[in-house]
């Protein structure tokens, strides 16, 4: 897949993403009913939560769903890139010594646990904070991606923060609802066009 259909396709997500907020909206606002599916989630929950942490849980599922495309995206670029230029074995020559060390904590943490690996690759093991340390170390690798490590360090770090409370199922207030809206948009428009 070239740089120009991913950034097409992420575009497309993101709209989606965006659309799909709208028609909530809308649909809070008593101007349209379209969950019909709500409805059967909240049956199976029910009778096992509060009515406000199920209305929290909907409202912050789009959250969720947004900052898992952008970090399943964000992972995907540096895997693409780095792996373009430096072949296989990038993680052990590109990726800096104690992420690499977190990471392999991490992953012996589920194996220990036993459960369910969650991939066999490092890098589905360092944090998001790790992605941009990533990032910033192979700068010479990402200049034709991104336009500015400064701007690149300032949008991640705004993300991280974001990530917070949606991680920790913590509900955002309006204000960051819209902080994490734009800060999307930042992170998409200080991509480069591919061609």
């Amino acid at each position: 897949m070239t740089m120009e259909i991913d950034d097409q396709l992420r575009s497309f997500c993101f709209s989606c993403l965006a659309a799909a907020g709208d028609l909530e909206r809308l649909e809070k606002d008593g101007q349209l009913t379209l969950l019909e599916k709500e409805q059967a989630i909240k049956n199976s929950l029910s009778d096992y939560f509060d009515e406000r942490v199920f209305q929290e849980a909907m409202q912050m599922a789009q959250h969720y769903m947004t900052f898992y495309c952008l970090e399943r995206s964000a992972r995907d670029i540096v895997v693409g890139k780095l792996e373009a230029i430096h072949g296989g074995g990038w993680w052990f020559s590109k990726v800096p010594q104690n992420i690499q060390t977190s990471a392999s904590q991490n992953m012996q943490r589920e194996i220990d646990a036993g459960v369910t690996p969650r991939s066999d690759k490092e890098i589905d093991y360092a944090t998001f904070g790790e992605l941009g340390e990533i990032v910033k170390s192979n700068w010479a690798d990402f200049g034709d991606i991104f336009k500015s490590v400064k701007a690149f360090t300032k949008i991640m770090t705004n993300l991280n923060v974001l990530r917070g409370p949606i991680a920790h199922c913590s509900p955002l207030s309006e204000d960051e609802v819209l902080r994490l809206e734009l800060t999307v948009k930042d992170w998409i428009r200080i991509q480069s066009k591919q061609s």
